[in-house]
């Protein structure tokens, strides 16, 4: 493999949708809001005052929303966007920002992931990588297994050469209680095909995503 590849740098959000508090509407009653209810009752709080009158609602459109992926189909996502091209060095996207949900505690983890691949005939159209990152964070998720799953799935779709996955994530659940270890940050990774059998190519895809952006 020589060094050539085809390098993305992918931090715009995938969608943008701003809700006034005015224009805001309630959705259809569920467990949530009594759950939420019964939260806010047992840590001393009042459901009934004015601030946390419309939480229960608030809350359960939040859940929608960070959890979407579970009703995201793969096949959906990518939508016959593979393409036959003569292409067959390095593909990378980098830098792809991502929010999720630790599945031990229910709070947030975010960060960046980096996937690459080496096409075997096709590419993807480039969007859909950052979809499918984008799937499997937005639901109950631990790191190690979601850097698995984009992998597997870009593996399934595709199948490349190889696939490298890097996922670099900082954890609230270890920042705002428990440890309380603000700065400690987790790194998982996941290496198939010519990414795993070639410590070279590994090396070159692993230097890359070290550089800061718009160094490349």
């Amino acid at each position: 493999m020589t060094s050539q590849f085809f390098l993305t740098k992918y931090a715009e959000p995938i969608e943008e949708i701003f809700v006034s508090e005015e224009n805001e509407q309630e959705v259809e009653e569920t467990g949530i809001h009594s759950a939420v209810r019964t939260i806010l009752s047992e840590i001393g709080e009042i459901p009934e005052r004015d601030g946390l009158l419309k939480t229960p609602d608030r809350v359960a459109r939040m859940f929608s929303e960070i959890t979407a992926g579970y009703h995201m189909d793969p096949i959906d996502l990518i939508n016959g966007a593979l393409f036959e091209v003569d292409y067959d060095e390095m593909v990378l996207v980098k830098d792809i920002e991502f929010y999720s949900m630790c599945e031990h505690h229910m709070l947030p983890f975010y960060g960046r992931a980096h996937v690459a691949y080496i096409p075997r005939g096709k590419v993807i159209g480039l969007s859909k990588i950052p979809r499918m990152v984008e799937m499997y964070a937005r639901r109950l998720q631990v790191q190690e297994r979601m850097t698995v799953q984009i992998a597997d799935l870009l593996q399934e779709v595709l199948n490349p050469q190889g696939v490298a996955v890097v996922v670099e994530g900082a954890h609230m659940c270890a920042m705002m209680r428990g440890v309380k270890k603000a700065e400690a940050n987790m790194t998982t990774r996941k290496m198939l095909g010519a990414f795993k059998e070639d410590q070279v190519l590994r090396s070159e895809f692993l230097s890359h995503i070290s550089k800061p952006r718009f160094e490349d």
